[in-house]
């Protein structure tokens, strides 16, 4: 729809109507507008999945990697097919927008949601980010660049001023967005910080380089809640604020009335929101059809193992048919397959490491650890419905008398949203738990107000919980918790009913936990130490928790949480055989790397887990993984820590020097270079000569069995100029063509961007391994 019609749509409507479209209608629609063939958009988290309208965990999605584990394929085309497979799942559950991909950046490993965000590097970003989109607008389906800009750590995230240079903004954190509204990106979204002085609802980097210099014509969304003033914002280049339907813009009639706004810039948002309505097919027409993806699970499979990082390999992987394996670690039978806080969602099945490898191999397990972490909700493999006796729990609402106002079957404690009904007062979780194990029980309710917990019906919890933060991710994602013990016998059941009271702007996230007596630390250590020495290979999966990595809070710690590391090196002490898988979003410690035969990297690697592991594991695929971040030896080593503002403010005093930069700028070596990883065969970089649009580089394949290599390509400052895959054979000898545009040879100088092409090119497998060198306009050979 061209801007003439468009500009006929608006005309339609008087100013009342046309300010009710620029805030959404409910949490995830904006309104619609009849009149004009205008239905409701529907919107969506996340990165790894689409979760819906809302958090039901009936409502199943299929999980992908984790952001970061796809900026560590490097492989545009493989994103660019998940980003389809995420356009069909949205399709089929009727949403319009995704609100992803996160563009922000891996400045500092202690940044709480690394998972979410692809690299530390701005051109990885951006073309991860670029393919992420075009696949997931190849199905119809809006893209969201997020979060508009320097919205890179956690601490303090609704209010924190970030102060940034003009030049570190242009050429580290605003280049991921440019290469996405070059991308074709339809919307982005405002994030809850400010940049220098402005919250960024209000930000004149709205308007350039967003709308004016890049020609941005889609629609700036906000971060829920974002939006905190009327005229200020409503005169930005914000175009529309979530969620709805109260808010800082029910006052925009008034203040355009008063002349504080003018009415074309109502216009002028308007038209950019019936864009996207056109573009999605919610105006007078047909949503597009819903594309189609060939065996999903099989592309899921594929890209756990493109995405996974061989660190460091002895010899002992890939592992021979009738290996038996010990498979060990608190991460094992339970994978994280997802990072914590707004992005998750609710996966239908998940094959867990455990699962995957028991498919190919003689097993045993033992977790040997285990590790502190929030309550765990009751499921449907440990509690029935009250009523009916099936697996899962009674949910209900109750008004002021409680007298009940609606009624479910639900599967998880775990209940985030209830039917929103008139006169609601109480969320009640109900449940007959059936204790596996004898021994003291922690029995738990989350939220806040007044929380009540009866068994069998006796009140053993009831306590007021006040409400201590507006951040969003707490009040309706990990609300606080609090709990009783109760001592029970094996096979035991016990009615548990909780209940939450609803004040005012406190969501309705109500959690029912129960947790098992732990085992003796030492003895389950030692169970451990046993299976590993009776196996031909030991397995050690270790990893983080969601009270370590997740939204709405940055890490104190790279440790592992834990005896995670005791764990390794007794294993390590029994089987020399022994291989470390880490199931971390981002950077952790690894003090024992250089003494265990092989370390995986798995990030947090989607509903796949576990046959994409097995498949490495067995050779039966490559580990096709490259870092995407530095990850440092120790934490002190690390560059650029500070996540934490002061009064307020956080200064990004490093400037452009980030990530492998800052490492390279430091002089101080980390325990692996970002692009570091290795693969079951070996390579030598024997050539690179310049060509008139970048590099040609030969590299021959000097190991056993055919290969993948990612040959990259940096600046003499450290700069990522480009990178191309090279496959060969064994002892073959390939070419491959990095492109080098102009583009990535600009800097920002006080007249504007410059491409400044004087400089030495290095060549090799990552930022600290650079064998070939190109300067002076002659090539170097490799000796």
């Amino acid at each position: 729809m061209d801007d003439v019609e468009l500009d006929l749509l608006v005309g339609k409507l008087d100013l009342g109507r046309k300010v009710r479209l620029l805030t959404g209608a409910t949490t995830w629609r904006t309104a619609e507008e009849p009149d004009i063939g205008l239905r409701a958009v529907v919107m969506s988290d996340g990165p790894v999945g689409v979760r819906g309208q809302g958090w039901d965990e009936r409502s199943t999605s299929l999980a992908l990697p984790s952001p970061t584990a796809l900026a560590a394929t490097w492989d545009a085309g493989l994103v660019e097919r998940l980003g389809l497979l995420l356009a069909a799942e949205a399709r089929r559950k009727g949403v319009d927008v995704l609100l992803a991909p996160t563009l922000n950046l891996h400045r500092s490993p202690f940044g709480g949601r690394h998972f979410e965000c692809f690299s530390e590097d701005p051109l990885l970003t951006a073309r991860t980010g670029a393919a992420h989109i075009t696949g997931v607008q190849r199905g119809g389906v809006a893209a969201t660049a997020k979060h508009y800009v320097a919205n890179d750590s956690e601490t303090e995230r609704l209010t924190l001023d970030a102060r940034v240079d003009e030049r570190t903004l242009r050429e580290v954190y605003l280049l991921p967005f440019e290469h996405a509204v070059e991308a074709g990106v339809w919307v982005v979204m405002s994030a809850y910080n400010g940049v220098n002085g402005t919250t960024m609802s209000e930000s004149p980097l709205l308007d350039e380089p967003l709308k004016g210099e890049w020609g941005f014509d889609g629609v700036v969304v906000s971060d829920w809640g974002a939006v905190r003033s009327t005229a200020a914002s409503a005169n930005a280049g914000q175009d529309l604020a979530m969620p709805g339907p109260d808010g800082p813009w029910r006052d925009l009639v008034d203040a355009v009335e008063r002349g504080e706004v003018p009415e074309s810039a109502v216009d002028a948002k308007v038209r950019r929101l019936l864009r996207l309505a056109s573009r999605v097919g919610a105006l007078n027409g047909s949503t597009p059809t819903a594309p189609r993806v060939e065996r999903p699970l099989d592309l899921l499979r594929e890209a756990v193992a493109k995405s996974t990082v061989l660190l460091r390999n002895d010899g002992v992987l890939p592992l021979s048919p009738g290996t038996t394996v010990a498979v060990l670690g608190p991460n094992a039978a339970t994978a994280r397959i997802q990072g914590g806080g707004s992005a998750g969602v609710y996966p239908e099945s998940v094959v867990s490491f455990l699962d995957g490898l028991r498919e190919v191999a003689e097993v045993t397990h033992t977790p040997g650890v285990c590790l502190d972490h929030r309550p765990t909700p009751l499921t449907t493999d440990d509690t029935r419905h009250p009523v009916t006796g099936e697996p899962g729990l009674l949910v209900r609402v109750l008004d002021a008398d409680g007298a009940e106002l609606t009624a479910e079957h639900r599967l998880l404690g775990r209940v985030l949203e209830v039917p929103p009904v008139e006169g609601a007062r109480t969320v009640e979780v109900h449940g007959v738990l059936t204790a596996r194990t004898a021994g003291e029980w922690r029995l738990s309710v989350a939220g806040f107000g007044r929380l009540t917990l009866d068994v069998d019906g006796e009140r053993v919890l009831d306590e007021h919980v006040p409400l201590d933060t507006d951040d969003p991710a707490v009040i309706h994602l990990t609300p606080p918790h609090r709990q009783v013990v109760a001592r029970l016998g094996a096979g035991q059941e016990v009615d548990l009913v909780a209940r939450r009271e609803l004040p005012e702007h406190t969501g309705t996230a109500t959690v029912l936990a129960a947790d098992p007596p732990e085992p003796d630390a030492d003895e389950e250590l030692a169970r451990a130490v046993g299976l590993a020495r009776g196996s031909d290979v030991a397995v050690v999966v270790v990893g983080t928790t969601d009270e370590i990595e997740s939204e709405g809070f940055d890490r104190a710690s790279l440790a592992l949480p834990g005896r995670q590391d005791e764990l390794v090196r007794a294993v390590r002490a029994v089987n020399e055989r022994t291989v470390v898988v880490v199931n971390s979003g981002g950077p952790v410690e690894l003090p024992w790397r250089d003494e265990v035969a092989a370390v995986l990297l798995a990030w947090f690697p989607g509903q796949e887990a576990g046959h994409g592991l097995a498949d490495v594991l067995f050779g039966v695929r490559e580990p096709g993984g490259r870092l995407p971040t530095t990850w440092a030896a120790e934490q002190a080593d690390v560059p650029v820590s500070d996540v934490r503002p002061r009064h307020g403010v956080l200064r990004y005093d490093e400037g452009p020097a980030i990530g492998h930069r800052a490492w390279r700028r430091a002089g101080v070596a980390p325990a692996y270079w970002f692009g570091h990883g290795l693969g079951y065969t070996t390579w030598s970089h024997e050539h690179a000569e310049p060509t008139p649009g970048g590099v040609l580089v030969r590299v021959r394949n000097t190991g056993p069995r055919a290969g993948r290599e990612l040959v990259q390509v940096y600046a003499a400052d450290g700069r990522l100029l480009g990178w191309a895959h090279a496959e060969a054979g064994p002892g073959e000898a390939v070419e491959v063509a990095v492109e080098l545009p102009d583009r990535v040879f600009r800097r920002w100088t006080a007249h504007g961007w410059v491409v400044d092409r004087d400089t030495d090119l290095l060549v090799g497998r990552s930022a600290g391994d650079t064998p070939l060198r190109i300067g002076e306009r002659s090539p170097h050979v490799a000796e």
